[in-house]
């Protein structure tokens, strides 16, 4: 069998999305090592999807905040996972197009959410985002976050356009390893999170994508040793398009994987072990072993969804640019398969 890298245009310049008629401009298909894709969508009514996704790994927990706008709906998503009691909790809110959403039009900039009992502000100033969130009834109890992330400067991230035409695209950003310091109160507790043991990871999307759609995406973001170490792969929706959002992060340097992966599990039992692999060689070889399930659905005649989202731990290894072997021992992280009309 052939091997298979796909050759992948790498962008450093500012770039526009979308052309003066809303749609794809083909300068920006490609990848970034910094956000320099300005996101400028337009018209399109009802298929322009814009979110940003932060999940926060700590010590004792999994914090997680979501701010969606689906031209016809705006969506919040909010939930705690506590590593070793296995509570987990979350927050869903999807009403209509208001004027109390804002989404931003860059990866460096403020996006808020607020209606008469819940305020999720994302806030970026000084190469800082300062999640500052209150939901007065989380689980019967007032939740409280103050989060600051910070984006060190000579960190790379991975921003990436996939373009399946002129008319259907994603500009995806995938931003790992960020260290995050803060406190979430829920109630009379209190979850601590410092900058050394705490990452967040960033996942900011801004397109117009077809009716049906669906993805597998896999992550995770800890030090490993003295090195912080970001894994991202996804598959399905960027197969066939020459481009992949497979990327390993080791002390905020990237290492961008032009090769697809195959994501490997058991739709009838998603908590069997999973693997992802590279589709030609041997360079991913990752399995992934869960320890929790997280289901997410929504069954509306705009909006359907059918999330699995695993909590488990990454064991395998993935080959350098160099050559060499990066050893992934008991890694916690993420994987996930989304299905969704919307």
């Amino acid at each position: 069998m052939s091997v298979v890298q796909h050759v992948e245009q790498e962008i450093f310049e500012p770039t526009l999305l979308c052309d003066r008629k809303g749609n794809l401009n083909p300068a920006a298909i490609g990848y970034a090592r910094k956000p320099v894709i300005q996101c400028n969508l337009r018209g399109n009514f009802m298929r322009k999807k814009r979110w940003n996704c932060w999940s926060i790994y700590g010590d004792e927990m999994m914090f997680s905040a979501t701010v969606s706008h689906l031209d016809y709906a705006v969506l919040c998503n909010v939930y705690v996972f506590e590593y070793e009691t296995q509570r987990y909790f979350e927050k869903n809110m999807i009403l209509p197009i208001g004027a109390l959403t804002k989404m931003s039009k860059n990866v460096y900039e403020t996006t808020s959410f607020r209606t008469h009992n819940t305020s999720v502000l994302f806030k970026y100033e000084a190469s800082i985002t300062n999640l500052q969130i209150t939901i007065n009834n989380f689980n019967e109890e007032p939740l409280t976050a103050n989060l600051h992330i910070e984006h060190p400067h000579d960190d790379d991230s991975l921003n990436l356009v996939i373009p399946w035409n002129r008319q259907t695209f994603q500009f995806t950003a995938k931003h790992h390893t960020l260290p995050t310091s803060g406190t979430v109160n829920i109630g009379n507790r209190t979850f601590s999170f410092g900058r050394d043991d705490s990452f967040a990871v960033l996942d900011y999307g801004r397109g117009i994508w077809p009716r049906q759609a669906s993805w597998n995406w896999g992550m995770a973001s800890q030090r490993i040793g003295k090195r912080r170490i970001g894994l991202n792969f996804g598959g399905k929706w960027t197969d066939g398009t020459g481009l992949t959002e497979n990327a390993i992060f080791i002390d905020g340097q990237m290492q961008k994987i032009s090769e697809d992966v195959q994501f490997i599990y058991d739709r009838t039992n998603f908590m069997k072990p999973w693997k992802i692999e590279s589709k030609f060689t041997n360079r991913v070889r990752l399995t992934f072993e869960p320890f929790y399930e997280r289901i997410a659905t929504s069954n509306t005649p705009l909006l359907k969804y059918e999330t699995h989202q695993m909590f488990g731990y990454y064991n395998g290894r993935i080959q350098l640019d160099n050559g060499s072997w990066l050893h992934i021992p008991q890694m916690i992280g993420c994987v996930e398969e989304c299905m969704t009309t919307w």
